[in-house]
């Protein structure tokens, strides 16, 4: 004979034990201005960006250090925009 569970468990219980099951990884979008990965439709966490406008300043929150290497950071991506221009009428051709 098998064993008999002592109490029933609730439904919520049960829900929660087999939650695994059904979440599913978030998905990502990249960032148009920085390129990095970040949520849809929330603020960028690495350029403080949000649909084409900067609405945070993460560099406020910055030590000195961390500042001089984020704007080093933002200059070289800026730099390689420069030289690698995208136009999609060159492509086309």
């Amino acid at each position: 004979m098998g064993g008999v569970p002592k109490q029933r468990k609730t439904k919520s219980r049960q829900a929660n034990r087999r939650m695994h099951l059904y979440i599913k990884s978030s998905s990502l979008v990249s960032c148009p201005k920085c390129a990095k990965p970040a949520l849809p439709h929330t603020v960028c966490q690495n350029c403080g960006t949000y649909k084409g406008m900067d609405v945070v300043d993460v560099m406020k929150k910055l030590t000195k250090k961390e500042k001089k290497q984020k704007e080093r950071e933002i200059q070289a991506s800026d730099k390689s925009e420069a030289r690698n221009p995208k136009s999609e009428t060159n492509s086309n051709n």
